[in-house]
C-alpha cells in the first residue's frame, strides 16, 4: 500500500475514534462504560483495505478488495430497540461513499444468498436515518439463507435481551475468509464469507465478554455450540478488540468463554 494512502487512512481512523463515542440521539445515559470511549472500535487493520465509515447507529471497516465490510461495531442500548422507524420499506443500497466497483443490489439476485446484515435492522428502530442506512450495502454480507434466517437471526435477538437485561452492549461482528480461493456473487465480484463472527462485551458489574463464530452454511444448533472466547476470534481473524479497554481488564474478559454466564 502506498506510505502516503496508509497514513491518510490511518489519519481518518484516528479522528472517527475521537468522535465516534458522541451522543448520535436518545442512548441511555450514566453507562458503565462512560469512562471509557470508543470501547466498541477495534483496532486499525494492517493487512488488508480498509475505509472507515461511520453512520448514525454504528462504524464499518469496508474492504474495497471484497466488496464487504472488514467489521461493523456498535453500541447497543435499550432505547435504539425501539421507536417509529420500521424495517417494512426500507430497501438495500449501494453505498456511494467507497469507490467503484462496489456491491449494488443485482449482485445478489439469484446468487443463492441473502443479503445478511451484519449490523442489523432491528437494532436501529430509534432512527429513521439510522435504519436507513442499516440496508447499504457496505454493512452486508452473502450469508447462506438458513444461517440469516435462523441461528444467526437468533444471536441477534439474543443480543437485544442481554442489552435490555444489563443496559447496554458493545457488539462487533463480520465476515471471515479462510486461506484459499474465495467465491464471488454479481458482476461486482462481491466475496462470500467462509464463516461469520460475533463478539459482545457488557461492562454492568463484572466486565464480561464472548465470542462467536458460524460457518456460512446450512446448521440449526444451539446458540452455545458457537461460542468461543474473544481471543479466540482474534486469532481467527487478526483483529484487535476492544482496545481501548484497560489491559487488565481487556486481557481478563477476552480470555473467558462462559456460556454459562450469558444463560446459553
Amino acid at each position: 500500500m502506498d506510505a502516503k494512502v496508509a497514513e491518510s487512512k490511518k489519519a481518518v481512523f484516528t479522528e472517527i475514534k475521537k468522535n465516534v463515542g458522541a451522543s448520535t440521539g436518545n442512548d441511555e445515559a450514566g453507562s458503565v462504560a462512560s469512562g471509557y470511549s470508543n470501547i466498541e472500535i477495534p483496532a486499525s487493520l494492517k493487512l488488508v483495505p480498509e475505509q472507515i465509515l461511520r453512520r448514525t447507529g454504528y462504524t464499518a471497516s469496508y474492504n474495497s478488495d471484497r466488496r464487504v465490510p472488514n467489521w461493523v461495531a456498535w453500541h447497543l442500548t435499550p432505547s435504539r430497540l425501539t421507536g417509529e422507524a420500521k424495517r417494512n420499506g426500507a430497501a438495500f443500497h449501494e453505498d456511494e461513499d467507497v469507490p467503484e466497483p462496489r456491491a449494488v443490489n443485482f449482485d445478489y439476485v439469484r446468487s443463492g444468498y441473502d443479503r445478511g446484515h451484519m449490523c442489523p435492522a432491528g437494532d436501529n428502530k430509534w432512527s429513521a436515518v439510522a435504519m436507513d442506512e442499516s440496508f447499504l450495502f457496505t454493512n452486508i454480507c452473502p450469508q447462506a439463507p438458513s444461517l440469516n434466517r435462523g441461528d444467526w437471526n437468533e444471536m441477534e435477538q439474543a443480543c437485544r435481551k442481554w442489552a435490555k437485561q444489563y443496559g447496554d452492549l458493545y457488539i462487533v461482528c463480520g465476515p471471515i475468509f479462510y486461506k484459499g480461493k474465495t467465491k464471488t456473487i454479481g458482476a461486482n465480484k462481491v466475496a462470500v464469507p467462509d464463516a461469520f463472527f460475533k463478539v459482545v462485551l457488557c461492562m454492568k458489574g463484572e466486565p464480561k465478554a464472548i465470542g462467536f463464530i458460524y460457518k456460512n452454511a446450512d446448521g440449526n444448533r444451539p446458540k452455545g455450540d458457537y461460542a468461543n472466547s474473544v481471543y479466540e476470534v482474534e486469532r481467527i481473524t487478526g483483529i484487535d478488540f476492544f482496545p481501548s479497554l484497560p489491559d487488565k481488564i481487556e486481557k481478563k474478559v477476552e480470555a473467558e468463554c462462559n456460556p454459562d454466564d450469558w444463560e446459553l
